[in-house]
């Protein structure tokens, strides 16, 4: 169900459930068991998720699953997505997604749970249509989406279910890199190589003051950041950064 190769520090998993990368229980265990490997490699710093698929980023839960499934099934297989979307939340990584196919509904949470999300022009689908089938995202998907996009487009694409494009999606603001379709595989590999090429740790000391202070009142906020900046000062790589300004050349992070 997954594809996983390394460059260099760029680690990249590749979807591959046909047809539709569409979830259930053992994806997601998968997935998890996945993760937890990416995260023991110190010497990755960046993680891209694509899809093999070339019609599908991920289309969500499993339907004919969803619908055979006990209640208590269907339970257990969101309490997996969401310990899935705190796997990706939690990891010391930057985690990119890449969308180059239809992303519905839980696919869109899991986009979603990720630090960056970019995309290809080519002609998909992007949406939360849960209230078609009398539900509501549960992954993740509404408060996210609010903090992505704001209170008032968030709840116009929940009530309606309405789909939307990746042009209007990087408008919007939830997608922040958008390639033209003939070049976006190769844009989107570029691009996360470049971003792993970064000092590690003064970027994953970044996600966590992003992720721990959000929701928090100002000044506790610029304590955190403080605290964090404080613990950074003394790494190989804030030395090498400023060494390699002053004598202009390009840094070699650790």
């Amino acid at each position: 169900m997954f594809e996983f190769k390394k460059e260099n520090r760029l680690g990249v998993i590749s979807l591959n459930k046909a047809p539709a990368n569409s979830y259930d229980v053992h994806f997601f265990k998968e997935f998890i068991d996945l993760l937890d490997e990416v995260e023991k490699d110190s010497g990755i710093a960046v993680v891209l998720i694509k899809s093999a698929i070339p019609k599908f980023f991920c289309a969500g839960a499993d339907i004919k699953v969803f619908s055979q499934n006990t209640p208590a099934q269907n339970k257990e297989m969101v309490v997996m997505a969401n310990k899935t979307a705190e796997k990706i939340a939690t990891s010391s990584k930057i985690i990119v997604a890449f969308l180059n196919g239809h992303t519905l509904g839980g696919g869109l949470e899991l986009a979603m749970a990720c630090d960056i999300r970019i995309a290809s022009n080519k002609q998909f689908l992007l949406g939360l249509p849960e209230v078609n089938l009398g539900l509501m995202p549960g992954n993740g998907g509404i408060p996210k989406l609010v903090q992505l996009i704001g209170n008032s487009r968030a709840l116009e694409l929940l009530v309606s279910g309405d789909t939307f494009s990746s042009e209007e999606a990087f408008n919007y603001g939830l997608v922040t890199k958008l390639f033209k379709e003939n070049e976006s595989e190769k844009m989107a590999l570029n691009y996360a190589e470049k971003l792993s090429n970064g000092p590690k740790k003064a970027m994953s000391a970044i996600k966590k003051t992003i992720r721990e202070g959000f929701g928090m009142n100002l000044i506790d906020f610029l304590n955190l950041e403080k605290t964090n900046v404080d613990q950074l000062y003394k790494t190989f790589d804030a030395k090498e950064g400023f060494q390699a300004f002053l004598e202009k050349r390009k840094p070699n992070f650790e």
